[in-house]
C-alpha cells in the first residue's frame, strides 16, 4: 500500500507564499459512531473555540486568500470559519462519527482548517492546485448526487480522477469522504502566517492523541509541507 505523498503546486505558493500544512496519514484506524470520548472533545471545543491571540488574524488571512482566487468568503468560508459560524449560531456541532468529531474539535480548538479523507479512495497522490475549470467534482445538493466543476483558477485538492475538495478546504467531495468502514485515512491541517508553526504541530499532536485513543494500534506518517524557512517560533 503506497504512502500518501501530497503535492502543492508552485502556483499555490505564488498566491500564498507562506502557506504551510501538516499531512497525517493514519493506518489501521478504527472509526465508528460517536463515543463519550469524542463527544466530550467536541463539546469542549464548541464551548471554548480557539482564543489564541492569532486566531482571528488567522481566519482573516484565509478570507484574504480566498478573495485572491475569486471566492467570496462571506458565502463560502474556509472550513475552520464555517465550523465556528455554526457553533455561534447553534451553540453546538452535530456529531457525525468518532473520527470526524475529533478532527472538527481540533479545527475549532486551534482555528485551523482540518480535512479528513479516505486515503484508499484516492487515485494517485493528493495535489493542491489551481483548477483549469473542467475537472469533475462529486457532491450532494438537496439530497441528490450531482457532478460539478470548479471555477477556473480556484484552489482545489484533487487526484488523478478529479477534485476531492473545492475552494481549498471549503467543501469535501463524496468520493473520498471518511465512512464508518474506512481504516486508511489522510488528514491535512492547513495554516497561514498568523498561525505559528508550533501551534500547527500541537494541533497535529492533539489529533493523533485522540485517534490513538480510538485505535491503540494506529500508525502515523507525518509530513510538514511548505516553503523552506526558519521556524516561526513558539505560540
Amino acid at each position: 500500500m503506497a504512502t500518501v505523498s501530497p503535492h502543492i503546486a508552485p502556483e499555490v505558493f505564488v498566491l500564498a507564499p507562506e502557506f504551510r500544512a501538516l499531512s497525517i496519514e493514519a493506518r489501521s484506524l478504527i472509526n465508528g459512531p460517536t463515543t463519550d470520548f469524542t463527544s466530550e472533545a467536541l463539546s469542549r471545543a464548541c464551548a471554548s473555540p480557539c482564543a489564541e491571540p492569532w486566531a482571528e488574524e488567522h481566519r482573516e488571512a484565509w478570507r484574504q486568500v480566498f478573495r485572491a482566487f475569486g471566492a467570496k468568503p462571506q458565502r463560502t468560508p474556509c472550513s475552520a470559519e464555517a465550523l465556528l459560524k455554526r457553533v455561534q449560531r447553534d451553540g453546538v456541532l452535530s456529531s457525525v462519527n468518532a473520527v470526524v468529531d475529533l478532527y472538527n474539535a481540533v479545527s475549532l480548538q486551534f482555528a485551523v482548517p482540518v480535512g479528513g479523507e479516505n486515503a484508499a479512495a484516492y487515485a494517485g497522490p493528493p495535489q493542491l492546485v489551481r483548477a483549469q475549470g473542467n475537472e469533475q467534482f462529486d457532491t450532494i445538493q438537496s439530497g441528490i448526487a450531482v457532478r460539478e466543476s470548479p471555477d477556473p483558477g480556484e484552489v482545489v485538492w484533487r487526484d488523478s480522477v478529479g477534485v476531492t475538495c473545492r475552494r481549498w478546504n471549503w467543501r469535501q467531495g463524496v468520493r473520498t469522504r471518511i465512512e464508518l468502514a474506512t481504516t486508511h485515512m489522510w488528514f491535512i491541517l492547513e495554516a497561514l502566517p498568523p498561525m505559528p508553526d508550533a501551534a500547527l504541530h500541537r494541533a497535529g499532536d492533539v489529533l493523533m492523541e485522540g485517534l490513538s485513543h480510538l485505535s491503540p494500534r494506529v500508525t502515523f506518517d507525518v509530513k510538514f509541507l511548505g516553503t523552506e524557512k526558519a521556524p516561526s517560533g513558539e505560540a
